[in-house]
């Protein structure tokens, strides 16, 4: 069974896309702003319109034609404007009189070339000065070689500075042109900032409002399923000593129940603090290890780096602990030390661990001037966190002024 291929189908295999380029070039050129062509075809067919009226040399004529078509493309090629206030200057150079084409011509490429800041306004300025001063200069010369004119008046006479005038007149309007381009640019350019500095705001409301959320929703899942897991942890333990008669297999699977829920609070642990902190740039930061209580020496030598006195006292065989244990005791002793520095600088502070047969008993003292009067030392969010974290485990924290002068905090780790 044979198949025909329609031709244009055909035609379209055979022919290469040669014209891609220049049908891109069309649809931009069509995609542009119509105005700069309307005003620009305007300028033009004015500009004719005066030439047939007051006709002029062949130099005039052109460069006033060239000063109003070139305005076509000052859109899409804002330099172009520079040819315009060229030819504009050239004509009214050929000729001592000024079109009305090549004045519009010239107020809008010198408002085109201050508001695409083709150079700086200083040059613009600058160069359209002296271009009005070689016109009126190349003026006056014309004057004093025609014979049917009267002598020019020599420089410092009386009237001799009326001989500048169109120099000091074209300046005038170019700096103005120039001046109000460039301010209409300086103004967008500060709505464009305050829409980005806005957005910026925006963006960080919103990553705080998500922030809170996540710390709401730390907090829901800590009050409602963190102490229902340790209990069940507690209860599946206690049952093995409370219950007699026991099987050796029920026994182990109420201390599989028991280990069971104390990984799941060691989960819940992770996510918790993936919820109360903000999401992390740094990959190799947020894959590092947890530390663990083998670090604590590290922990100290960097409180007495910072300027701070600390002991570190450790009692009783040292248990290998799960992760979860581990990082909550390191994180307690970080936080109280770090509350050391900030509420009690150049105090001494006394680390000690003492491990129990079931439990880690944690206290850390300073003797600074303790906590203020009105209760805030005792209340916090670094406080409140230690004693989640110590909660999660199935401790407890305490904390609060010393007995004999400044702060303490104790915490208890079951396991």
């Amino acid at each position: 069974m044979s198949t025909t291929i329609p031709r244009r189908t055909l035609l379209r295999r055979t022919i290469p896309r040669r014209t891609a380029p220049v049908r891109g070039r069309l649809r931009a050129l069509a995609a542009a702003p119509a105005y700069p062509w309307c005003t620009g075809a305007a300028l033009t067919v004015g500009a004719v319109g005066e030439l047939t009226v007051f006709p002029g040399s062949l130099t005039n004529a052109t460069a006033i034609l060239i000063s109003t078509a070139s305005l076509m493309w000052r859109r899409a090629f804002p330099p172009v404007a520079l040819v315009s206030v060229a030819a504009g200057l050239l004509s009214f150079g050929a000729d001592s009189s000024l079109s009305i084409a090549v004045m519009i011509s010239g107020l809008v490429a010198c408002y085109v070339l201050g508001r695409h800041r083709v150079l700086h306004p200083a040059l613009l300025i600058a160069g359209g000065a002296f271009g009005a001063l070689a016109v009126n200069l190349w003026h006056i010369l014309r004057w004093a070689r025609d014979e049917r004119l009267p002598d020019v008046p020599p420089l410092g006479n009386a009237g001799s500075l009326g001989l500048f005038a169109e120099a000091f007149g074209l300046s005038a309007v170019i700096l103005g042109a120039v001046c109000m381009g460039d301010a209409v640019r300086s103004r967008e350019e500060t709505r464009r900032e305050r829409a980005h500095s806005q957005a910026q705001l925006i963006a960080v409301e919103r990553r705080q409002a998500a922030e809170a959320e996540r710390a709401a929703i730390a907090r829901e899942l800590h009050d409602i399923v963190s102490h229902s897991v340790s209990m069940i942890a507690v209860q599946a333990e206690s049952a093995t000593y409370t219950t007699p008669g026991l099987s050796p297999q029920a026994r182990d699977g109420f201390q599989q129940i028991a280990g069971t829920a104390r990984a799941s609070l060691a989960e819940l642990r992770r996510l918790l603090g993936v919820l109360r902190t903000a999401p992390r740039h740094d990959e190799a930061a947020a894959t590092a290890p947890q530390p663990t209580l083998d670090r604590l020496g590290e922990l100290v030598d960097q409180h007495r780096a910072v300027g701070g006195s600390a002991e570190l006292r450790i009692s009783g065989e040292r248990v290998p602990l799960a992760a979860a244990w581990e990082l909550s005791a390191y994180r307690i002793v970080q936080e109280s030390l770090t509350n050391a520095r900030k509420h009690a600088p150049g105090a001494r502070a006394i680390v000690e661990l003492d491990y129990r047969e079931d439990r880690l008993a944690i206290r850390v003292t300073d003797d600074g001037p303790g906590p203020p009067r009105d209760g805030g030392g005792a209340s916090g969010h670094g406080l409140t966190g230690m004693r989640e974290r110590a909660a999660l485990v199935g401790g407890s924290l305490t904390a609060g002024a010393a007995d004999d002068g400044g702060f303490r905090v104790e915490a208890e780790l079951p396991w």
